[in-house]
């Protein structure tokens, strides 16, 4: 029958149509005949007596295939993929935690192997593959992936490098401490709903009554059908706190909230290069955080010795292995230049990766080539995206919406907690009311027992004479003679007394949302008591996390040479060592015939060369951006550098380091004219120019010099007459 059926489908379909397409009406219309003839030959091949393989119901192809997709689609994204909001878990994840619940695993007990936990899990809860259990187990148990690991492996559990972790029959597990206090310790008193499991043999708990919001304390991932999740890890008394300000306001300012919870704290540490990606996620559910890796530069201490880049904490995720592979891959082929040697000292301590540096080389450049060309640098794509309570599909989440999500969770499950045990508070005090109910007449009650036939009888005569219930009249039946003494009867009546006090505590805790409000921030504060650790990843600055070309270049000393002719051209100071008196000295460039030097300026390659054409137009030139040239080389055109035209010449060059405000621009015309500018007004130059001075036809800027207001300026003119005067006498502009 499924043979025949699966021939039907496909005959349907056009030759060339996706299965997902949907066919005309013209298309259904001419292939009616044929599927009137298959029914029937199908409904013939069927045997008539045969009821088991059912009947055929007519329908339209394209909607039973959006029905089949759309129901494979929600089962991947409820059971497998997303994680709940309420207690941070996958189906897979909640399961073996309740199966190591279920076989007592305690913080304080042994371990036990890991294929048993599989197995029972694998066969009670998730009947799917024992390597995704186990997987997942794994995960659980490693602190590099989980901010605060919920399961206290034994053995070999992987590493950072990344190496796999051993099979299941060699390793051994347990509950940590936080899942016990923090997940499971009220599993067992009402507080969440159970389901059955798969076959109906055992029942599982739909959520855990987690106490903490651990789909933000450990994150997760997941990719499910048209949509996915990748929650960062945070940090454990960040996030109580977080709590704390939406116990005393909901709606506390975002402000607050994002001074009590700045940035995501990944398990392998880092640097969090500035706020604003995880602002951005916080606030809308997306965002990208950048990660630094935690480096420092190490000098030589012997002779001979390098100077060594040493990386300590690597970004979330980035394998070892797999970044020392490729940093040495780079090296080979020549894209990272200035390293000697690669070492890996890793140890059970931690991370640590040598990187030696050519003598020649800058560290702080080979530190910014890494982080620019290698995941030592890297961007975490938050999206925080989760199951949002039972039947309810899968939102986008802020991190407030996430908070007080979990907020909502814990007081219900606060409230059930509290209805169950003052159901069993008034179980028990009814049964100790009728106990000392009996002891003030014991004689009595054991005359009527010893009066009565059976067990039936004698309750029904206690109910009868003492007005017990039958609760009561089973605990007195129950009674062992020791009970009877005075002794006892002081206990029973300490015992109505206490549980008299928890029930009043009780039904005021369930009157009041105060006092539960106040009851979930004394657990997280207790909480935060034990599990809090400090900070892992530290906050950088989000300005230094754009590597940019001058990140990459050595500030080193060296000299810009301009020609009459517009060719400039770097050179090292090096170049120019000193000489004894008497040489014959060192060619500075070789000049073509009408060629001649007209200026030369000692800066860094770190400085700026503020250019100033003839026009007036000032631009702005970094200097490790002036092509390096040897002595006998003419250097390049200045206007393959600058957005100059060819009827515009550079007048000066003026290295500029900073952009002091006690600093000023003196600008001289072939007319005469004089002006002083601040230089700070050249500070933000587009890459089309800046206007710094409006020239009157056929005049020029000849001359431009730096000056402070103390500084005197002296003028020579083509007559050889000289004029001197104070820079502060003239106006600023």
């Amino acid at each position: 029958m499924a043979r025949h059926l699966a021939l039907l489908v496909i005959s349907l379909l056009p030759p060339s149509r996706s299965l997902l397409a949907r066919p005309s009406l013209g298309r259904l219309s001419a292939v009616a005949p044929r599927v009137a003839r298959l029914t029937a030959q199908i409904e013939d091949d069927v045997p008539a007596d045969s009821t088991a393989m059912g009947t055929i119901v007519p329908t339209v192809l394209h909607r039973e295939m959006a029905d089949s997709y759309m129901a494979y689609a929600m089962s991947v994204i409820m059971s497998r993929a997303l994680p709940d909001v309420r207690d941070g878990l996958k189906p897979v994840h909640r399961r073996i935690l309740y199966t190591m619940h279920q076989l007592n695993l305690q913080p304080d007990g042994p371990h036990r192997k890991c294929a048993r936990v599989v197995g029972d899990c694998l066969g009670k809860y998730h009947p799917h593959g024992d390597s995704s259990v186990y997987d997942a187990l794994v995960r659980m148990a490693q602190d590099f992936s989980l901010r605060a690991p919920l399961v206290d492996g034994h053995g070999n559990f992987g590493s950072i490098d990344p190496d796999p972790a051993a099979a299941m029959r060699y390793t051994e597990c347990k509950l940590a401490p936080l899942a016990a206090e923090a997940m499971l310790a009220d599993i067992t008193e009402g507080s969440v709903d159970f389901t059955d499991n798969f076959d109906g043999s055992e029942t599982e708990p739909v959520v855990l009554p987690a106490r903490l919001p651990m789909l933000l304390l450990n994150g997760a991932t997941g990719i499910a059908v048209g949509m996915a999740t990748n929650c960062p890890p945070h940090n454990l008394g960040e996030l109580v706190d977080g709590m704390q300000l939406l116990l005393a306001d909901r709606d506390v300012a975002e402000s607050e909230l994002y001074r009590a919870i700045p940035a995501p704290d990944f398990p392998t540490g880092g640097i969090v290069m500035g706020t604003a990606g995880a602002r951005d996620m916080y606030s809308t559910g997306r965002g990208s955080v950048v990660i630094r890796a935690r480096a420092h530069v190490e000098p030589a201490m012997r002779r001979g010795a390098r100077e060594a880049v040493v990386v300590t904490e690597l970004p979330y995720g980035v394998a070892k292995n797999t970044l020392l592979e490729r940093i040495a891959a780079m090296v080979n082929e020549k894209k990272l230049e200035g390293i000697a040697d690669i070492r890996d000292e890793s140890s059970m301590e931690g991370v640590r990766i040598v990187l030696e540096i050519k003598r020649d080389s800058d560290p702080s450049v080979v530190l910014n080539n890494l982080y620019k060309r290698t995941p030592l640098q890297t961007s975490f794509a938050g999206n925080l995206m989760a199951v949002v309570g039972a039947g309810r599909l899968p939102e986008q989440l802020t991190l407030r919406s996430a908070l007080l999500a979990f907020l909502d969770f814990r007081i219900e499950c606060i409230e059930r907690r509290s209805r169950g045990r003052l159901t069993k508070t008034e179980a028990r005090l009814h049964v100790v009311d009728g106990l000392l109910v009996a002891q003030q007449d014991m004689d009595g009650v054991v005359a009527t027992i010893r009066a009565a036939d059976d067990t039936a009888g004698a309750r029904a005569a206690l109910m009868s004479k003492f007005g017990l219930s039958q609760e009561q009249s089973d605990a007195i039946l129950q009674l062992q003679l020791r009970r009877l003494t005075a002794l006892e009867r002081a206990s029973l009546v300490e015992e109505a007394e206490t549980l008299q006090a928890r029930r009043a505590d009780l039904q005021g805790l369930l009157a009041e949302r105060s006092k539960v409000l106040a009851l979930i921030g004394e657990e997280l504060a207790e909480l935060k008591s034990k599990f809090d650790t400090p900070r892992r990843s530290q906050l950088g600055s989000a300005d230094d996390a754009d590597v940019e070309d001058i990140d990459l270049t050595a500030n080193e000393q060296c000299i810009i040479i301009r020609s009459l002719k517009g060719y400039v051209k770097r050179m090292p100071l090096a170049e120019f060592e000193a000489q004894n008196r008497g040489t014959r000295g060192k060619a500075g460039a070789n000049m073509r015939d009408g060629d001649a030097i007209v200026q030369m300026e000692q800066c860094t390659t770190h400085d700026t060369m503020l250019c100033l054409s003839d026009a007036g137009v000032a631009y702005a030139l970094p200097a490790y951006k002036v092509p390096e040239s040897s002595r006998t080389s003419r250097g390049v055109l200045v206007h393959q550098l600058l957005p100059i035209t060819n009827q515009e010449a550079i007048a000066t060059m003026l290295p500029v380091r900073s952009y002091s405000p006690e600093r000023y621009l003196l600008l001289l015309t072939r007319d005469g004219w004089i002006k002083k500018t601040p230089l700070a007004a050249f500070e933000r130059i587009t890459a089309r120019g800046l206007i710094a001075v409006s020239l009157s036809e056929n005049d020029a800027l000849v001359r431009a010099s730096l000056c402070e207001a103390s500084d005197d300026v002296l003028m020579c003119s083509t007559l050889g007459l000289a004029m001197r005067f104070q820079a502060s006498a003239t106006d600023d502009h």
